[in-house]
């Protein structure tokens, strides 16, 4: 497979490379120099996730609720979100 260097110094990576490693637009990659050749080496972000963020309502000190008054609480919310998408 043959591509070119463009006026920017940008080159397209051939779709069928880019499916075959899951490279989606957006990619970071780290480029390392081997002589008379290019490495393209993927750069994996480790996202970092909060206590806080997963914990849902853990920390919840009131009143016991029941599984439909939870579940009730649960479509209620959906609906909302629903409405705003809709928008």
């Amino acid at each position: 497979m043959e591509t070119t260097l463009s006026s920017k110094g940008q080159i397209v990576i051939p779709l069928q490379i880019r499916n075959l490693h899951g490279w989606r637009p957006g990619a970071s990659f780290t480029i390392i120099d081997n002589g008379d050749s290019l490495i393209l080496q993927p750069v994996h972000t480790k996202t970092t996730t909060k206590l806080e963020d997963v914990i849902g309502c853990a920390g919840y000190q009131g009143k016991k609720k029941s599984q439909a008054e939870m579940d009730a609480g649960i479509l209620e919310e959906a609906k909302k979100r629903v409405a705003e998408w809709s928008r």
